[in-house]
């Protein structure tokens, strides 16, 4: 399977973004999140960033896969943020109350910027 994510280093944060503009299929689901718990444990300065400026639609199943990545960050210690997230989807994740959970930032200068604060 092709990868939906790519990542890089900036810095000492690791920054996932994915490829995909729709997150639909169960099967790209749970690809992608076994590729996002692999990432945690690439965060070897306990920074972790996920972009999603080029998504547009994501099923319910990926808010689960967020969640669950939330509290494998918790429980390694790694400082998850999410930035990017388009105006819809945006309404879901306060729909399902995920924005109070998640530490979500307009756009990626701004996550970073988050990340120096302590």
């Amino acid at each position: 399977m092709v990868s939906a994510l790519t990542s890089q280093t900036n810095g000492d944060v690791v920054v996932v973004s994915f490829t995909e503009s729709r997150i639909l299929d169960e099967g790209t689901i749970q690809h992608i999140g076994e590729e996002l718990e692999k990432m945690v444990d690439r965060a070897e300065w306990g920074k972790l960033l996920l972009n999603f400026s080029h998504v547009r639609f994501m099923s319910s199943a990926m808010f689960g896969k967020l969640i669950k990545l939330n509290k494998k960050c918790k429980s390694d210690s790694v400082r998850l943020k999410l930035c990017g997230i388009s105006k819809d989807t945006m309404q879901v994740f306060k729909l399902m109350r995920v924005h109070k959970v998640l530490d979500i930032y307009a756009d990626e200068k701004q996550a970073m910027i988050a990340f120096e604060k302590v």
